[in-house]
Order: structure tokens, then C-alpha cells, then sequence
């Protein structure tokens, strides 16, 4: 699965496809792990990410059956692509394990030690995406690739969040991608390493964000689909030297 996707602009995209207020100021377009990102919860998980329980206590969001009295408005919180567990000892371990962590296969995060707790602590988000960049081997070589929807709407891809508080006070709020199994998807089975198991982000139906954000644990699995072949196009792209694909700089 690609470490690389693109973030959305120009801002107003924010609003007309999440129904939320972007950054005050746009970040990288072309965003790799541990750099700075954002995703999309809402207003009474923000809230609570931000005064959270005791030290040492994974952080809860609000279930499907607490919502009735929460701020269910969507909001953007700025984030560090790849996942830092709770129990991280330190900044340094973190700064190592979140670019392993930047994805979780949906059908192991509620048991895999890294992504468990976020899994069944309900702390569910979005990411906002324009395309993500897959390899295609298919010539011998890598050869990237952007992937989009056909329609060049952006992307709401399912995600885990999670907060991390040192014994200093620092705190890293970061997220990983969900992702489903592509081995038979008529367009994603075509990129990544030859003879690996295919992978694709869990892209959400525009319908079904809020739904996703109150699920209940042992529904939020059924949203874990994949996204339709017809509805994506794929495109290579030409990497220049600093590995930016040309035609796609701000």
C-alpha cells in the first residue's frame, strides 16, 4: 500500500466535500509518514481528544449511543501521519514506529497490538484526500501512479486516531489509513509488489461519513469495502529527483 497521497486543494474543497472549515494555512500537497496531515471527526471527539482521561487510559470516543446529546459537526484536526500507540514509552520510539504505522489492515486492526486499542476505543476518522500513488511493476520497473476518482472529487478514506502524551507533556495526535484487500479488484490488483498481497484504502461512500464516526465497534467492519473500479482512474505520473510527481506542485 503507498506511503504518498495528496492533500486537498484548493481550501474551499474542505467545505464543499466534509462540510468542514480548513486549515488556516495549507500544508503539503504531497504528504508522506510522520509529516503533518489532518483528519476529519467530529466536534465532540475533538473536544474530548483534547481534555483526555487520566495518564495512561486510552482515549474514548463518543459510541453511536452517546451521541444523542453530542456535537456531531465535523471538524479538522491537524495530525502526524502514522499511528503513535498510547503506550509508547517515548518521543524517539514514536518517531520510529509511526511510518510503520501508517496503515491497518481493516481486518486486523481490532486485534493487532498497534491499532486495538484505537479500534475498539471507537477513535475512528477521516482522511481527506485528492489521490493516493500506487507503483505499477507491470514494465519491470516502478512506474508511479495516481489514483483518483473519475470524477476528480476528493477522497474521505477511513482512518484510526490516537494521542500520545510524553512524560514531559508533549502530545502527538496522529492516524493511520484503513485499508481492504485488493487481490481482486480490477484496477488496484494491477500496482504494488508483484506476487504481494494487493491492498486499497477503505474509501467511504459520501453518505455514510457521519455514520462511520458513530459506528459501533462491532459494526464499524461492515463499512470496510472496496471502492468500486469504475469510480477511479489511475494515471502515471513523472517523479522528479526530489520524488514530487511533475504536474502536480502547488
Amino acid at each position: 500500500m503507498s506511503t504518498h497521497y495528496e492533500t486537498l486543494h484548493p481550501a474551499n474543497s474542505y467545505r464543499e466535500a466534509f462540510a468542514v472549515e480548513p486549515p488556516a494555512t495549507l500544508g503539503e500537497r504531497h504528504l508522506w509518514p510522520r509529516k503533518p496531515g489532518g483528519f476529519i471527526v467530529h466536534a465532540a471527539t475533538a473536544a474530548a481528544m483534547a481534555h483526555p482521561p487520566a495518564a495512561g487510559e486510552a482515549t474514548a470516543a463518543p459510541t453511536a449511543e452517546g451521541q444523542a446529546d453530542a456535537d456531531t459537526t465535523r471538524v479538522l484536526v491537524p495530525a502526524q501521519w502514522g499511528l503513535v500507540p498510547h503506550w509508547v514509552k517515548s518521543a524517539s520510539d514514536a518517531k520510529l514506529r509511526a511510518p510503520k504505522l501508517a496503515h491497518a489492515k481493516s481486518d486486523l486492526a481490532s486485534t493487532g497490538t498497534a491499532f486495538r486499542d484505537a479500534w475498539l476505543n471507537g477513535q475512528r476518522c477521516i482522511v481527506p484526500m485528492q489521490a493516493f500513488y500506487e507503483d505499477d511493476f507491470r514494465t519491470g520497473k516502478a512506474v508511479p501512479t495516481r489514483i483518483a476518482r473519475v470524477d476528480g472529487k476528493p477522497m474521505g478514506v477511513a482512518g484510526l486516531w490516537a494521542r500520545w502524551q510524553g512524560s514531559d507533556g508533549e502530545v502527538i495526535v496522529s492516524y493511520c489509513l484503513l485499508t481492504v484487500n485488493a487481490n481482486n479488484h480490477a484496477l488496484l490488483q494491477r500496482y504494488q509488489q508483484p506476487g504481494s498481497e494487493k491492498s486499497m484504502p477503505a474509501i467511504l461512500n459520501e453518505g455514510a461519513y457521519d455514520a462511520w464516526l458513530t459506528a459501533r465497534p462491532d459494526k464499524a467492519k461492515e463499512f470496510m469495502r472496496q471502492y468500486a473500479p469504475q469510480w477511479l482512474t489511475a494515471n502515471p505520473v513523472e517523479k522528479k529527483a526530489d520524488k514530487v510527481p511533475k504536474g502536480w506542485l502547488d
